[in-house]
């Protein structure tokens, strides 16, 4: 489980558009990590189109979006194209990195319990340490709270 003030474990992983995303190549930017359960559900969507909708504001204070799920780039492509989203979507279809930042957790539903993404949001500033992570994400103000935050560093 990853915590405030710690290193945020780098990563490569395939992204939207073709090629890898590393984690540790946006340095000195700061990282607005955000972990999802699927693309094109209703919550998920919202959150994306929020992050957009914001994602010039984030850039003139320094930062970048990334989000992650375990959906497949052709997947993340088509979600991209449908809502024309702003930011950039990795895909971890082994949930290692989900798993690292811990993300990966038991959930349940109607009584019965399943593995699946967490919403979740890790704030990385530009020398690679986590200064705030928000669990458990409701979508409504989350990207103006993580803009905040972002505008705090």
């Amino acid at each position: 489980m990853i915590n405030e003030g710690d290193t945020a474990p780098d990563f490569t992983l395939p992204r939207d558009g073709a090629g890898d995303l590393t984690l540790s190549s946006l340095q000195p930017k700061a990282v607005v990590l955000y972990f999802y359960p699927k693309d094109d559900t209703p919550g998920c969507t919202k959150e994306a189109i929020a992050f957009t909708e914001s994602v010039d504001d984030f850039a003139a204070a320094g930062a970048v979006i990334v989000g992650v799920s375990k959906d497949p780039v052709k997947k993340h492509d088509k979600f991209i194209a449908k809502h024309d989203l702003k930011v950039a979507l990795v895909s971890d279809e082994e949930s290692d990195v989900c798993e690292q930042y811990g993300t990966w957790v038991e959930k349940s539903m109607y009584g019965k319990t399943y593995m699946g993404i967490e919403r979740a949001t890790f704030l990385i500033d530009g020398s690679g340490k986590v200064s705030k992570v928000w669990r458990k994400v409701k979508v409504p103000g989350h990207a103006d709270a993580v803009l905040e935050a972002v505008k705090g560093l």
